[in-house]
């Protein structure tokens, strides 16, 4: 499973720690991310507020869920 999450916070850090811990998860994305969650996740320069860009990309890389932190 893809996953994209949306933010870039200790919310979303604490998220993508936990949904990496997961044996179905492949690849996780950080929109726009940090630096510790870079460590953990591939975080896209796209900020939260580009709707269109979030879709686009979620569809160009086939992403299994959303989560928005």
């Amino acid at each position: 499973m893809k996953v994209l999450v949306v933010g870039s916070g200790g919310r979303e850090h604490a998220l993508v720690w936990k949904i990496a811990q997961s044996p179905k998860v492949k690849k996780i994305f950080c929109a726009p991310g940090n630096a510790g969650i870079s460590e953990i996740a591939e975080c896209v320069s796209i900020k939260v507020e580009n709707i269109a860009e979030l879709k686009q990309f979620a569809l160009d890389n086939k992403i299994d869920l959303t989560i928005v932190g």
